[in-house]
């Protein structure tokens, strides 16, 4: 297929435009200027905060649109003009040029909306939905890049840093190539269409779960130390207060919001009254035992960005 991949250049759209590329699909990717590809990749520049950036020319003959697209850090700003805006210029050129199919990789935390970001993804989920194109709209659980900050901190002897007593929340972590293949293989299977919540193989696991396994993969005797989720909203509380005089304030307490979101929330399926670890589906094979490993073997790296929180 011809297929308009957008996001091309984050963790989770590199792995995708390998797996296009290695099914020999035939791929654009949509990048603003100044942006980095592979070398040989075809490009279409454009940026999408710009009015009309996009022209349905720039789409003639594309049979699906790939968006892994997201906002760098969550703050409001940031997700309304690129979980929202810019995804719904990208539809509505593609609706002009009349491409069949748009693919979206969301989050599994929409579905219990707290924060701006979520909204936003959300309000561009409604879109799609009304789009009139086949669509799925993939919600993942949590990656192994977000459970990877504390992997060093074990290696040199630290403790494993725990929310309350590190059994709050839970998930089914899935690898960048596992969902990239789950991502592609929307395109040719029409049984993937719709909002698709999808985690990696099971069972689900909890943060000191994820301290254990590290503790006895280093041969160390476990050692926690637990911070209480109150810690969190006096932070939140004192960075709202002082944001209301200093803007740079205003944005960590957006960062410490998400940052408590996910300390107290799973990802996993959400039935309206709890977490239901069953009913999220699972795919793929690599286990987050087998990133760590690799981690600790030296042979990848995981850059957190802007998520770091330990």
């Amino acid at each position: 297929m011809k297929v308009l991949l957008a996001g091309a250049t984050g963790t989770i759209g590199r792995a995708v435009l390998d797996r296009l590329q290695a099914e020999g699909h035939d791929v654009t990717c949509l990048a603003r200027p100044g942006s980095r590809l592979p070398e040989g990749v075809t490009r279409c520049q454009a940026d999408l905060a710009l009015p009309d950036a996009l022209s349905p020319g720039a789409l003639r003959g594309v049979d699906a649109v790939l968006s892994c697209m997201a906002s760098r850090s969550g703050a409001p700003a940031d997700a309304w003009a690129v979980d929202y805006a810019a995804h719904l210029a990208l539809l509505r050129a593609a609706q002009a040029a009349g491409v069949g199919q748009f693919v979206l990789l969301s989050a599994i935390c929409v579905q219990k909306p707290l924060l701006e970001f979520q909204r936003a993804k959300l309000a561009f989920e409604a879109e799609l939905q009304a789009s009139g194109l086949r669509h799925s709209i993939i919600r993942p659980t949590a990656f192994f890049k977000s459970l990877s900050g504390q992997v060093a901190r074990v290696q040199a002897g630290k403790p494993f840093l725990l929310f309350g007593d590190g059994r709050l929340t839970a998930c089914k972590p899935i690898s960048d190539r596992d969902l990239a293949a789950f991502i592609v293989g929307c395109l040719d299977d029409p049984a993937r269409e719709g909002i698709l919540p999808i985690g990696g193989p099971g069972p689900a696991i909890t943060p000191r779960q994820q301290g254990e396994m590290l503790f006895q993969m280093t041969g160390q005797a476990p050692k926690f130390r637990s911070l209480p989720v109150g810690v969190m909203d006096t932070i939140i509380g004192a960075l709202s207060l002082g944001g209301r005089v200093v803007p740079a304030l205003r944005a960590k307490a957006d960062f410490a919001r998400i940052g408590r979101y996910y300390a107290t929330e799973s990802m996993l399926v959400w039935d309206g009254k709890c977490y239901d670890a069953d009913a999220t589906p699972e795919f793929g094979t690599e286990t987050l035992r087998d990133h760590y490993a690799a981690l600790l073997r030296g042979e990848v790296t995981t850059d957190l960005g802007d998520h770091a929180m330990f």
